[in-house]
């Protein structure tokens, strides 16, 4: 059984021991030294033990000088510790801290060494037949006093009864392993695991006194559990003790921690007065790590909230979007701080993919951020560096496959040491990957492979519950369950602090109920109140392009494909522009439906012949579906133009049953119902041109079937 305490039992040095022979014939080291622990048997040997500890160390060239004079000869068989040696600095400090102790804690740190000491006391007595169980204290045994006595009770009250090792750790000891958590804490992002919390607790219930860093500890785990109160009272609590016992220099790291605890509650003009007040603390105090770390966080800030930030960027004290990045990558150079180097360069490849700038550049930005990440062994940054990989082909190339290559290698070999957020996000992105796909029930078993301890902090919590309810809801609405998929959409758009990418997910998805539902009129509102919000000096170039897209497909439900043309027209050349390949398709998809609309069917035709297969190698089986299914429109549309009976018709109907079919397969990987159907209904009618009443009979049943089983499954 493992010991529950940080300090070795006796029995450990026992198991060490006992079979090491020692210099005297029939002893064991183990046996010198249980006679060592017991000859110290009163609180007057244990001060005489630690004054004579000088003796293990060579003596310093004053003491040799004054034995020289004296005629002190010294005995050269005996071996001392040099001053300077791990083992001697050991001694020193040993010496030097007993002196220091205050009566009472002299007497703890005796009474704890009896408790200590206790379990040998049968083995000593097998040695010693004059040992009995009072022999822990001399003075007990020379006054002829018992257990029961008032003396004995006054020295060892109740534990001279039945000692007991409560006190198996220093003060010194705890705070270093407070350090440790607050250090692993911080860099991981997690929680404090409740097996150690409840370990420091027994520690620190002790007659141990209890460190200020302990109140920061339980202020970051109050924190990540979402309990604003209490993570407030115990950072004015560490902060107050902090700078009590040292001094102002430790002033802006209080503001600090406030501010990013108030951006965590969503109390940001809070959060931005105490960061700006950090910023000018820390210029004062010359703290440029503390400045820059503030700086950098003001940035992604003002990225995530950007209408909080007006106030900031009217002052100037960051400057452009790229001018603040170029600054923080300086100050990060000059202050050797590679971790923050790292971060920005990413953060220059995500503004430049943003706003559709150079791929070449974005990429550059990456490479530089990986060799500093090897160079410099930043292994927490790993998880950001692939995580950007991980977007960047997946919204790029549309090669699906390097994205999720990306995010295996990250899992298999980054995760213990990155950041619990980067593991989470990274689980979630490959899971709505795999949704994408049709594999439902594989992406849901990813998702539950986040563990249940990461699961304790709220911030964590929420963005996985948020990643699974846009798996759950895209499911519903494929499976034409619209109620259930508006309660998941009321549970989703309950969290205020949401980012920006899964609110705007949220809010597409509302759209394509609406347009389920045939409410175009409610989808174009919500979509034009998106639009509003996606200026074009802050919002992501895909986002603007997917809120186009959406803006012309409506226009083409509801009748005026004439009004969404120039839009799908422009949300075509804005992604070929930025090399988003993915909305170039589902654009140049939009375009093409609007076009049959229209009765343009061979220039539709042409365009989606040419797009299909970079469509088929996203993987995105919805995309891939539709594209199929308009191809049928255009060849149906073609085969109506073209005489009865005539070879070109026939082969313009073969081709569109054989998109049909393929539509059919990609609606059926995703379980998109009304798709199905969709295809079945036009695949009746092609057999019902064709002349072959029976298929269009059987296409008509396997309709009503894939509607009895929707219908069965609410």
């Amino acid at each position: 059984m493992q010991s529950r305490y940080v300090a070795l039992a006796i029995e450990d040095f026992q198991k060490a021991t006992i079979s090491l022979v020692s210099g005297i014939p029939g002893r064991t080291i183990w046996d010198l030294l249980l006679n060592k622990l017991w000859k110290l048997n009163s609180f007057d040997a244990l001060h005489v033990f630690f004054h004579t500890l000088s003796s293990l160390l060579e003596k310093t060239p004053e003491e040799q000088q004054q034995d020289a004079e004296d005629a002190i000869e010294s005995n050269s068989n005996s071996v001392r510790l040099s001053r300077a040696s791990p083992m001697g600095s050991f001694v020193r400090r040993a010496q030097l801290e007993f002196t220091r102790l205050q009566f009472h804690d002299g007497v703890t740190l005796w009474t704890d060494f009896v408790a200590y000491r206790a379990p040998t006391l049968s083995q000593w007595k097998k040695r010693n037949q004059a040992a009995g169980h009072i022999s822990f204290d001399a003075n007990l045994q020379e006054q002829h006093l018992d257990l029961g006595d008032r003396l004995t009770n006054v020295v060892y009250g109740e534990s001279a009864h039945g000692f007991k090792h409560d006190a198996a750790i220093s003060t010194e000891d705890v705070e270093k392993l407070l350090e440790y958590q607050t250090d692993q804490m911080q860099r991981m992002g997690n929680r404090l695991p409740q097996a150690m919390k409840a370990k420091f607790r027994a520690m620190l219930d002790t007659s141990v006194t209890v460190p200020s860093l302990s109140y920061y500890v339980t202020f970051i785990d109050a924190w990540r559990s979402g309990d604003y109160p209490s993570s407030f009272d115990n950072l004015h609590r560490y902060f107050d003790y902090t700078m009590h016992n040292r001094d102002r220099t430790f002033y802006q790291y209080a503001l600090l921690n406030l501010a990013i605890l108030h951006a965590d509650f969503g109390c940001h003009s809070e959060a931005l007065i105490a960061m700006q007040e950090t910023i000018s603390t820390a210029r004062e105090n010359n703290d440029m790590g503390c400045l820059n770390y503030s700086l950098s966080w003001l940035y992604h800030f003002g990225k995530a909230h950007p209408d909080e930030i007006d106030d900031v960027q009217n002052k100037g004290v960051l400057g452009t979007e790229k001018e603040a990045l170029a600054f923080l990558k300086a100050k990060a150079k000059e202050t050797s701080m590679w971790g923050l180097l790292s971060t920005s360069l990413l953060s220059e490849a995500k503004l430049a993919l943003s706003n559709g700038d150079s791929v070449a550049q974005a990429f550059e930005s990456i490479v530089k951020s990986s060799h500093l990440n090897l160079t410099k062994n930043i292994a927490n940054a790993v998880g950001s560096q692939m995580s950007m990989q991980f977007s960047i082909f997946g919204r790029l190339a549309g090669i699906s496959c390097q994205a999720w290559l990306s995010g295996e290698l990250f899992l298999q070999c980054y995760t213990d040491q990155s950041p619990v957020e980067d593991v989470v996000h990274c689980i979630c992105k490959s899971a709505l990957l795999l949704a994408q796909r049709g594999r439902y029930e594989d992406a849901l078993t990813r998702m539950e492979e986040v563990d249940e301890e990461t699961l304790r902090t709220l911030r964590h919590y929420q963005y996985w519950t948020s990643n699974l309810g846009l798996i759950k809801l895209r499911r519903h609405l494929h499976r034409d369950k619209l109620a259930a998929a508006e309660t998941v959409l009321a549970q989703l758009q309950a969290p205020s602090n949401l980012g920006q990418d899964l609110r705007f997910s949220i809010l597409t998805l509302e759209i394509d109920l609406n347009v389920r539902r045939g409410d175009y009129t409610k989808a174009m509102e919500i979509l034009e109140n998106l639009a509003s919000k996606l200026t074009d000096g802050e919002a992501d170039i895909f986002q603007r392009i997917k809120v186009m897209t959406l803006k012309a497909r409506i226009y083409n439900k509801a009748g005026i494909p004439q009004k969404g043309f120039s839009v799908a027209l422009r949300a075509a050349s804005l992604a070929h522009r930025a090399r988003l390949l993915p909305a170039l398709w589902e654009a140049v998809g939009a375009v093409c439906a609007i076009l049959i609309s229209l009765k343009e069917f061979s220039a539709a035709a042409k365009l989606l012949e040419s797009i299909m297969p970079q469509t088929l190698e996203c993987e995105d089986c919805n995309l891939s579906a539709q594209t199929f299914s308009m191809l049928a429109d255009a060849h149906m549309g073609i085969a109506g133009l073209a005489k009865a009976e005539t070879l070109p018709r026939k082969e313009q109907l073969t081709k569109a049953l054989d998109n049909v079919g393929r539509s059919f397969d990609e609606f059926s990987r995703i379980e998109d119902v009304k798709g199905q159907c969709e295809m079945m209904a036009k695949k009746a009618t092609i057999m019902h041109l064709n002349g072959d009443p029976v298929l269009a009979n059987d296409c008509a049943a396997k309709y009503l079937d894939i509607k009895r089983a929707a219908r069965d499954q609410l």
